[in-house]
């Protein structure tokens, strides 16, 4: 069956720009390079607060249509400090989500968050800030599913106070290149956001020792700045000792790599992910569901170690976030 000439050119150019304005709406991957815990980090010639993965409009107070945010009431707090993560709810938010695959969200500082729904009928949104964003007030942006803007408040993003650590690598230590796939698959576990929500506060430390590396030093590598922060927390644990998930989830990651020598990633659900390293032996597989406190591995000194210790990290809308703001009381080491 033969078709009609003049109906190819308005389709050609119609799929034409539905293409262009779906690729103008995905996030743009950034460049990255590994540091001393196998994750991916800015590139130098990369602007550390504009390398956002979205774009945020301007909203001025009340915009959007007519009575769009009539009785929303948002709650947060007001201020965040960098490498924390800004958790925003909603109540009364009838008529923002609309159907299965679209969904309202909400932006900070260049950084897009799906607004989930919780038991309690309230929607949450978890906002990470970047370590590198600059100390300022920024708007606080809630969209509806399709893209309007209906609601808009101001926060106060704070300095961080973050210091700088020095670490002594050994030439064999710091030659370690990554498995082929290896920074991929923390990537990907960064980026993951599931629907389900697995976790509750509080959360538990992975181990009972204390910080001798904490979240936010800018590193140094025998005296030489590695242009980098440290992306977790490491704790000073003897070998052998078991690892706990800090909060339920699903297992992504169970693998012997080369730089991160024992890993398990946890996918906790809505945003919330985390990974342990340099483990002596794995006790999970990929796909198991695990509790909060359940032992999932055992400390060791494989991969880009020293001796033996935890690294563990917190990721958040697929940031490195600060796990002491998720877990109370986790001392410092003397």
């Amino acid at each position: 069956m033969g078709v009609k000439r003049y109906g190819l050119l308005p389709m050609a150019l119609m799929m034409l720009l539905m293409g262009t304005l779906w690729a103008k709406s995905q996030p743009v991957p950034l460049p990255g390079a590994s540091n001393d815990s196998g994750e991916l980090t800015p590139t130098a010639t990369q602007a550390h607060p504009s390398a956002r993965p979205w774009a945020t409009h301007p909203v001025a107070s009340g915009a959007g249509p007519a009575n769009a945010a009539q009785g929303l009431q948002v709650k947060s707090a007001s201020t965040v400090k960098q490498g924390e993560v800004l958790k925003v709810t909603l109540q009364h938010a009838t008529g923002l989500q609309l159907g299965t695959n679209d969904y309202a969200y909400a932006t900070l500082a260049g950084r897009k968050a799906r607004l989930f729904s919780q038991p309690d009928g309230q929607l949450l949104a978890l906002l990470p800030v970047s370590v590198y964003e600059k100390p300022g007030v920024y708007p606080l942006s809630i969209y509806n599913a399709a893209g309007v803007p209906v609601k808009t408040t101001d926060i106060t993003i704070q300095d961080g106070r973050y210091k700088t650590q020095n670490v002594s690598v050994s030439k064999g230590t710091a030659g370690l290149q990554p498995l082929p796939g290896e920074l991929e698959a923390i990537q990907a576990l960064k980026d993951t956001v599931s629907p389900v929500r697995y976790w509750e506060e509080p959360f538990v430390s992975p181990t009972v020792d204390c910080q001798n590396s904490p979240f936010g030093v800018k590193r140094y590598h025998n005296g030489v700045s590695t242009g980098d922060y440290h992306k977790g927390v490491d704790l000073r644990s003897p070998a052998g000792r078991p690892i706990r998930a800090t909060a339920a989830g699903v297992v992504k990651i169970a693998t012997m790599y080369r730089l991160h020598g024992g890993t398990v990633g946890l996918d906790h659900g809505q945003g919330i992910g985390s990974v342990y390293i340099h483990m002596s032996k794995l006790a999970v597989k990929p796909g198991e569901t695990v509790k909060k406190g359940q032992t999932i591995g055992y400390v060791g000194s494989t991969g880009f170690a020293s001796g033996p210790h935890l690294h563990w990290g917190l990721y958040a809308s697929g940031l490195p976030v600060n796990p002491n703001q998720w877990v109370a009381n986790v001392p410092r080491c003397n």
